[in-house]
């Protein structure tokens, strides 16, 4: 096992000087330590500083804020926070869906949103609705400057971000599309998450899909986000798919077209084949699922 020491800053003045006093050495952040406490005890090498996030006192980092144009949730908000928010359970249910399937309820009390995202594996189940929803990353430098990062930019490989060394995730905000121009009720919202697993809880997605749809007045498609997860060595926003639906309504919909709107979503898979699943199976469940929400 690593060795390790432990650095708890209790504001972010303190925790920018300590990421800048760390720049020469090995060190890594802690918050819930649902994954990083694994890593440390299967690792063997340089000693790592922790730069313990749990007792940050700063709503930026560990508060849901919403606005007229947009939901911030900072990188220390937990699952179960997610999971009791109000506004987001009403306005993205696909972010509650990917919070409450996120491993157990233990863990969901102490997993927080910047780990999930800055893992950055491809199975992240709140990173997943997150790229559906076209968030964007706030990060934080030691110069106390911000600069915004689209989430689908952000994860860049797995376990790779587009985090410098003297940089944090603040906060992941989520706009508000079309809200405040259409009349939105819950019946013009089409909002899920599907995870795919071996076992029923405790489980990393074999195959993930993440979607949140918008229909105006009319019943036509004005927004649809769709990302796939555990499909591509990053999580995808399925472009295409997108853009193939926007104009359309659902009800009028035939089969060819769901065909081909699957197959749109296809496009951004490129699995492996691994002890969960081979590369044909992952597909082919990507495929009729894709297939199931219209």
């Amino acid at each position: 096992m690593t060795d390790f020491d432990v650095i708890s800053p209790g504001n972010v003045d303190e925790l920018l000087l300590e990421i800048e006093n760390n720049q020469s050495n090995n060190f890594r952040f802690g918050a819930g330590y649902t994954d990083l406490l694994l890593e440390l005890r299967k690792q063997s090498g340089p000693k790592i500083n922790v730069i313990n996030l749990s007792n940050l006192n700063d709503p930026d980092f560990s508060s849901i804020v919403k606005s007229e144009i947009n939901i911030r949730i900072g990188s220390l908000v937990t699952a179960c926070e997610i999971v009791k928010n109000n506004d987001i359970n009403e306005l993205f249910p696909v972010l509650h869906k990917a919070a409450n399937t996120l491993a157990s309820k233990q863990i969901r009390q102490v997993a927080t949103v910047g780990g999930n995202i800055c893992t950055a594996s491809p199975a992240g189940d709140i990173a997943t609705a997150l790229v559906a929803l076209e968030a964007v990353c706030e990060i934080l430098s030691t110069k106390n400057e911000i600069r915004v990062v689209p989430i689908s930019e952000f994860m860049l490989g797995v376990r790779k971000t587009a985090l410098k060394k003297n940089e944090i995730l603040r906060s992941v905000v989520i706009p508000l599309r079309f809200f405040a121009s259409l009349r939105m009720t819950n019946d013009r919202i089409i909002s899920d998450f599907i995870k795919i697993g071996t076992r029923k809880s405790m489980e990393c997605a074999v195959v993930s899909l993440a979607y949140h749809i918008l229909q105006d007045d009319e019943d036509k498609i004005r927004y649809a986000g769709i990302a796939i997860g555990s499909s591509a060595p990053t999580i995808k926003f399925t472009k295409n798919a997108y853009e193939f639906l926007i104009g359309k309504r659902i009800k009028e919909l035939n089969d060819d077209d769901i065909i081909e709107f699957a197959k749109k979503v296809l496009e951004y898979a490129s699995p492996i084949s691994d002890i969960r699943g081979s590369e044909w199976y992952r597909k082919q469940v990507l495929f009729n699922i894709s297939k199931s929400i219209l």
